[in-house]
């Protein structure tokens, strides 16, 4: 009947159950705290036939004090359960890494609170069952073991790889750094050995301006693909080993652009003058490529 209203399964409705037990007994204590009260003030201040306005006045005082202080003491004590009661509810689903949620408007929605007393009509009144050892609840279930032990080891895992995925980003972003400062000091190294050679190789300028081209379009697609490398690692290190495959192609063109240079040299006047120039610059490539291969 409660599942079918409230929506909760049959644990929870055992759950339920048990709470509600325990809050007729307590509102029944109360009741009774009340009715002493009244019979105490029969036995002790009714003994006359005929009591005058102020007697009655006095008696109606006291007993209203005595009554509000029971009834008050009780409210704020059901008060205080209701607390222990969610702070228990509270901590399992915090072992869970749940976050509960309340809508307090609930608690005063009339036609809830008229299926709660049906329920506790036909439950207690009707069936005047008792509590049975499989229906009583003893204790919440401990908290760190089943479910939550299993949790709290996948919980344990996932953060293990995620730190191992963050080293191994680390790794990757500084091997990526690397290339290109590689790439840095190889486009300096054009950009020098076009200065150098000047106006004597326009041919040589014009395929030196291609290779810086393709230098600065590997540089372009080097930053994008580092801006990439937390959504993707996998594609970065693609990008790394088709990056390093361009910068032997880049190397390979340099080769057969300076084989050209210098077979144009050799057919012009100046090539003696600048033999020893080149041959100085020739060995400063080399060093170069020596560094780019490492």
């Amino acid at each position: 009947h409660l599942q079918a209203e409230l929506g909760l399964n049959e644990h929870h409705q055992n759950e339920v159950i048990s709470y509600m037990r325990f809050a007729r007994f307590k509102r029944g204590l109360c009741l009774k705290t009340v009715d002493s009260c009244f019979q105490d003030l029969k036995d002790s201040r009714l003994v006359e036939d005929t009591f005058t306005i102020d007697e009655v006045t006095d008696m109606l005082d006291g007993l209203q004090s005595v009554v509000h202080s029971e009834v008050e003491s009780e409210l704020i004590n059901t008060t205080y359960t209701n607390v222990l009661l969610l702070r228990q509810l509270f901590s399992q689903a915090e072992k869970w890494y749940l976050k509960l949620q309340t809508d307090v408007s609930d608690l005063e929605n009339r036609e809830l609170l008229e299926q709660v007393a049906e329920f506790e009509k036909s439950e207690f009144t009707s069936s005047n069952k008792k509590p049975t050892a499989d229906s009583v609840k003893p204790k919440l279930a401990p908290l760190n073991e089943g479910g939550s032990e299993l949790l709290n080891k996948t919980v344990a895992r996932l953060q293990e790889e995620n730190e191992k995925l963050k080293t191994r980003l680390k790794t990757i972003e500084t091997q990526a750094t690397a290339a290109l400062d590689e790439k840095s000091k190889l486009e300096k190294s054009l950009r020098d050995l076009q200065m150098i050679q000047g106006d004597q190789k326009p041919n040589a300028n014009q395929d030196i301006t291609e290779l810086e081209n393709k230098v600065a379009a590997l540089k372009s697609q080097f930053e994008k693909t580092l801006n990439d490398t937390a959504a993707n690692q996998k594609f970065l290190e693609e990008d790394l080993v088709t990056t390093k495959h361009d910068l032997l192609k880049v190397q390979d063109q340099l080769s057969t652009a300076e084989k050209e240079l210098e077979k144009k040299f050799q057919q012009t006047a100046a090539y003696r003058n600048m033999k020893e120039i080149l041959s100085k610059k020739n060995e400063q490539i080399k060093d170069l490529r020596r560094r780019l291969s490492k």
